[in-house]
């Protein structure tokens, strides 16, 4: 039996374009944040849930709030972060244990209150 691992979805074709296609990336984005980024994704998707993903810290993840609420971003570098929330109804411990795939939804540069979309 295979552990399948982490799935992404995409808020937007946009970011679906862009997270598909890493020569895109590169173009928009620049080597080393495009690299940290496929980096990042790489780290997560073996993940047999978002819960296990959490648990290793990997990127830093953290809930975010306002506008972002029920969303996480993963360090990619810098001011730099992945936005992905996680694909289930309920936000409780038994539901990120089950949540098998996560929605993309861009890559942020923020500065306090401010954000920048690289990806939206």
């Amino acid at each position: 039996m295979s552990v399948r691992g982490v799935r992404f979805k995409y808020e937007n074709p946009t970011a679906k374009r862009y997270f598909d296609d890493f020569e895109l990336m590169k173009k928009k984005i620049g080597i080393d944040i495009a690299r940290n980024t496929k980096k990042r994704c790489n780290e997560l998707k073996p993940a047999e849930n978002f819960a296990i993903y959490l648990k290793t810290g990997l990127g830093k993840p953290h809930s975010l709030v306002d506008d972002l609420k029920g969303w996480y971003g993963i360090a990619v570098s810098g001011n730099i972060r992945l936005i992905v929330k996680p694909d289930m109804e309920e936000s409780d411990d038994a539901s990120f244990e089950k949540c098998d795939s996560v929605i993309i939804r861009g890559l942020v540069d923020y500065h306090g209150r401010k954000n920048e979309w690289l990806i939206p």
